[in-house]
C-alpha cells in the first residue's frame, strides 16, 4: 500500500515509478479521490461544529423566547447532513484504499530499467558447471529409477503434481531438513510452524489479494491455501507495534506451498520445475527502514550459502523494474545450473518490500526515545525451494550408470549414504 501523503507531495515522481514498471499514470485519479474526501471531511467538521453550537443555544433560546423551533429544525437538518456525509466519506475512503491496493510497490533507484526478464542484470556467479563425459539426462529420467513418479500423481491429482517414493522421498526430505538446519543454526533465523490455511486479511497484507486471487487456491469455507510461508510468517507482526530493540526479527519455516499457476499455461509442464504443490524453506525479516537494504544483502547470502554447501553452480541476477513482483521494490533471483537444460533456472527470489506490506498489515515499530510509531520494512526470500533443489541435485550429481552421488552436506541426513542407486 502506498502513502497518499507522498503522492500529494510529488505526483510526478509517483507516476515515473509506475512508468518504470510499464504502467500508466495513476496519481491524478488517486489525488482526485483524496481531494474529494478531504474536502468532505472539512465540511463534516464545519457541520458538526455548527450542530454543537446550535444545540447548546437551544436552552438560551427557550429562556429568552427565541426561535427554538427553527434551531431544532436546523439541528435535525445538520444531523441528517452529517450522517449522509459520513457515509459518503467512508465510500470515498474505501474507493481510495481499493485504488491504492491495486498498485504495485515503488521501484528502488538501483533496480535495472527494462520491461521484462531480458533486462535482468547478472550480479555474480559461483561455481563452474560440471563437464560431463556422457550426455546428461534430465531429472525425470534420473528420478524414475529412484522412486519419482509423475504418472501416479497425475492419475490422482492431475498435472503439476509429483509422487516420490523410497530414495526420492528420502532425498526430498533430507534437502528440506538440511536447509532448515542451516538457516536456524548458522544464520540465526527462528523456526516457526505456520498455518497452511489463512484468511483474506493475511493474503491481502502480503499483496496477493485482491489482484492475484486467480493464482491462489481457496477452500469452500473461504480460507486460502498459502502460496508460500511468506504469508503467515510476515503476518506474525500484523496489527502490532514492536519496540525498536526487538528488530530485526528473522523467521523461517519449511512448509508446503500451493499455487494455481494460472498465468503459466504451457510453461514448464514437464517435470518438477513448476508445480501446484511443492515445499519451500521461506525466510522473512522484519527490520527498521534504515536497515532493510543491508538485511536484503544478508538474506540473499543466506540463500546462496545453501547452494554453496551443496556445491551447485549458480548465478545471482537483479530483476529489472518490469520483472519485479507486485510487492517488491528490489529482488535478487538465484538461478541454479541445470545440465539437462544447459541453462540457469530460478531457485530462489529474495525481495525487499520496504514498508509496502507493513502498511497493508498495519505493522509498526516505536523508535527508541520517540513517541511516534513508524512502519517496519519487510523482506522475504526462499532458502530454498526444495523441489527445484531436488531437481538440481539429481541433474548435477548424476552418473553414467543412473546413480546419483549424494552431496557431502546431505549425507548426515541420509544416514551417511553416499550414493543413490536405481532400483
Amino acid at each position: 500500500m502506498h502513502d497518499i501523503k507522498l503522492i500529494r507531495d510529488d505526483r510526478a515522481a509517483f507516476d515515473r515509478a509506475l512508468a518504470r514498471r510499464g504502467l500508466p499514470p495513476a496519481a491524478g485519479r488517486l489525488l482526485e479521490l483524496d481531494a474529494a474526501r478531504r474536502a468532505l471531511l472539512t465540511e463534516l467538521q464545519e457541520w458538526e461544529a455548527e450542530r454543537n453550537a446550535t444545540s447548546k443555544a437551544i436552552g438560551t433560546l427557550k429562556r429568552e423566547g427565541g426561535d427554538v423551533d427553527g434551531a431544532m429544525a436546523r439541528v435535525a437538518e445538520l444531523k441528517a447532513r452529517i450522517q449522509d456525509g459520513r457515509e459518503r466519506e467512508r465510500d470515498l475512503g474505501e474507493s481510495l484504499d481499493a485504488a491504492l491496493a491495486e498498485l504495485p510497490n515503488r521501484v528502488a533507484a538501483d533496480v535495472p530499467d527494462g520491461a521484462n526478464e531480458t533486462a535482468n542484470a547478472e550480479v555474480r556467479r559461483w561455481g563452474l558447471p560440471r563437464d560431463f563425459d556422457f550426455e546428461p539426462r534430465d531429472h525425470l529420467a534420473i528420478g524414475e529409477g529412484l522412486g519419482l513418479d509423475l504418472e501416479r500423481a497425475a492419475r490422482m491429482s492431475g498435472a503439476r503434481f509429483a509422487v516420490g517414493m523410497g530414495q526420492a522421498a528420502r532425498l526430498h526430505r533430507a534437502l528440506g531438513q538440511f536447509m532448515l538446519d542451516v538457516q536456524t543454526r548458522e544464520h540465526g533465523y527462528t523456526e516457526v510452524y505456520v498455518p497452511y490455511l489463512v484468511r483474506d486479511n493475511a493474503v491481502f497484507g502480503t499483496g496477493q489479494l485482491p489482484k492475484f486471487a486467480a493464482d491462489l487456491f481457496q477452500t469452500t469455507s473461504g480460507y486460502w491455501l498459502i502460496p508460500t510461508a511468506e504469508v503467515p510468517l510476515t503476518n506474525l507482526v500484523a496489527e502490532e507495534i514492536l519496540e525498536a530493540e526487538r528488530l530485526p526479527l528473522r523467521f523461517t519455516a519449511l512448509s508446503p506451498c500451493f499455487r494455481s499457476e494460472a498465468g503459466s499455461a504451457g510453461r514448464d509442464t514437464r517435470g518438477m520445475i513448476r508445480m501446484h504443490q511443492f515445499e519451500k524453506v521461506e525466510l522473512v525479516s522484519i527490520t527498521g527502514p534504515e536497515d532493510s537494504e543491508t538485511e536484503h544483502e544478508r538474506m540473499t547470502a543466506c540463500a546462496e550459502a545453501i547452494l554453496e554447501k551443496l556445491a551447485l553452480p549458480y548465478r545471482v541476477v537483479s530483476l529489472a523494474a518490469g520483472d519485479l513482483g507486485f510487492g517488491a521494490m528490489k529482488t535478487y533471483d538465484l538461478e541454479v545450473w541445470l545440465p539437462a537444460q544447459a541453462t540457469y533456472r530460478e531457485i530462489s527470489s529474495c525481495s525487499n518490500c520496504g514498508d509496502f506490506q507493513a502498511r497493508r498489515m498495519n505493522a509498526r515499530f516505536r523508535p527508541k526515545g520517540e513517541r511516534q510509531t513508524r512502519f517496519v520494512h519487510t523482506l522475504n526470500g526462499s532458502g530454498l525451494a526444495v523441489g527445484r533443489a531436488f531437481v538440481a541435485v539429481l541433474e548435477n550429481y548424476q552418473e553414467a550408470d543412473g546413480s546419483v552421488t549424494v552431496p557431502a552436506a546431505l549425507r548426515p541426513y541420509l544416514g551417511g549414504q553416499e550414493r543413490l542407486t536405481p532400483s
